[in-house]
């Protein structure tokens, strides 16, 4: 039988401040969806372990995002036409529960974002299941010529750096007056964007990280664990 990892609650009160979010920031890879995304697109085209390597130094924290983001994208150039195939052979799938509390929060009037050190190529099919507008994603942005080759990634895109994740939540709350925001997700970036988030909650349903575990204001294993109270 299996027996249900407990979530841990590490800050006083934060489930009532939970229940008050009136904006929730959400990780892409291993957090909304099962996988991660730049390792599915590798495995596609032929550099999946090589890939891999760099994503779990830049999920440890020990590379610079946007060198860890550019040196993967050198080992494989993605194609706009590769890209597509993997979406269509490979799509993204949801983690469990997500949908329902992507539901439960666009019920409740809470503002739903993605953002993600992922690409807009692949999470953007994802957003109309969701419900998320794309205008409320933020992620990386890979660039082809008119041919549809790989020509690198757009470094304005604030989540192309390390940090980025905290300055899209700086923005949203100086834009929209948000006055309670969380951040969720499974690795160090996310855990960055608070402050200025005001709660961080830690996801290991897919991949647990000590550092997020230790440092989270609340780590759940199962996404039902944040429906339950804001039903």
């Amino acid at each position: 039988k299996h027996v249900r990892n407990m979530s841990i609650i590490r800050t006083e009160g934060i489930v009532d401040l939970w229940k008050k979010a009136n904006a929730v920031c959400f990780d892409v890879d291993s957090t909304v969806v099962t996988e991660e995304g730049i390792d599915v697109l590798a495995d596609q085209c032929g550099a999946g372990e090589a890939v891999a390597e760099w994503t779990k130094k830049a999920m440890g924290g020990s590379v610079p995002f946007h060198v860890a983001l550019s040196e993967r994208l050198k080992l494989f150039t993605p194609s706009l036409q590769q890209i597509q195939e993997c979406n269509e052979k490979h799509p993204l799938e949801l983690s469990p529960g997500i949908k329902e509390l992507f539901e439960t929060l666009n019920k409740r009037g809470t503002d739903v974002y993605l953002v993600s050190g992922g690409f807009r190529q692949m999470i953007n099919p994802i957003a109309p299941v969701l419900n998320v507008p794309l205008e409320r994603i933020y992620a990386n942005n890979i660039l082809h010529d008119e041919s549809g080759q790989y020509i690198g990634f757009d470094m304005d895109e604030p989540t192309s750096r390390a940090g980025g994740k905290a300055k899209v939540v700086g923005k949203l709350k100086e834009e929209f007056k948000y006055e309670t925001v969380f951040m969720i997700g499974d690795g160090a970036t996310d855990m960055e964007a608070r402050p200025p988030a005001d709660g961080f909650i830690g996801y290991g349903g897919i991949a647990v990280r000590d550092v997020v575990k230790e440092g989270a204001d609340w780590f759940v294993y199962d996404i039902h664990d944040l429906i339950e109270p804001l039903k």
